[in-house]
């Protein structure tokens, strides 16, 4: 039987934090389901930088499906969660069915894999977050630090079932921790 792979997320989710960690995992026999708000086709965002502009911008990327909603999700099921970057998790943190599908993978140890503005879905469980050592995009430091976790500079970083990591061009070691976690 194999191991089962929730990643949620949903539109402006930035395109290589989505599809790297999802073929990557299914290159290693893994089932993956993509939850957001509801089940649709996403329209994921490439976020580079330009020489004119001190922050990224943004352009639409590819289309990737969402199998299911979360309000759909039965936590239990699986066995590892990845939190994609981008926009999207600025709001798929207000629905309602998040906290407690975080909840469930910090209450279980069971291994978690968020990387750049994931740190912003992670800071609406900040009573499971305190105390916790993570890394982020560097303009999210604000949301780890107001759940009363530690900022890790570290482009990755991994503490307990927590892999983190700060952007795209690390993905090739944080999906190299968070696989070692899963098995």
């Amino acid at each position: 039987m194999s191991k089962k792979v929730l990643m949620i997320t949903g539109d402006a989710v930035e395109a290589l934090e989505v599809f790297y960690p999802y073929y990557r995992c299914l290159e290693e026999g893994l089932e993956v389901t993509i939850a957001a708000p509801s089940a649709k086709k996403l329209q994921t965002v490439c976020h580079d930088f330009t020489g004119e502009m001190e922050t990224y911008v943004e352009k639409p990327a590819y289309g990737i499906e969402a199998h299911t909603s979360f309000k759909e999700i039965d936590p239990s099921d699986f066995d590892g969660l990845i939190i994609p970057g981008g926009r999207a998790p600025e709001y798929i943190r207000l629905d309602e069915h998040v906290p407690n599908i975080l909840r469930h993978f910090f209450e279980e140890n069971k291994p978690v894999g968020a990387i750049c503005h994931a740190a912003q879905v992670l800071s609406v469980v900040s009573d499971v977050m305190e105390g916790r050592e993570y890394t982020a995009y560097p303009a999210c430091k604000p949301d780890v630090t107001a759940c009363g976790a530690t900022y890790s500079e570290e482009q990755v970083h991994t503490h307990r079932n927590l892999v983190s990591g700060q952007a795209w061009p690390d993905l090739p070691q944080f999906m190299k921790e968070f696989l070692t976690l899963l098995r």
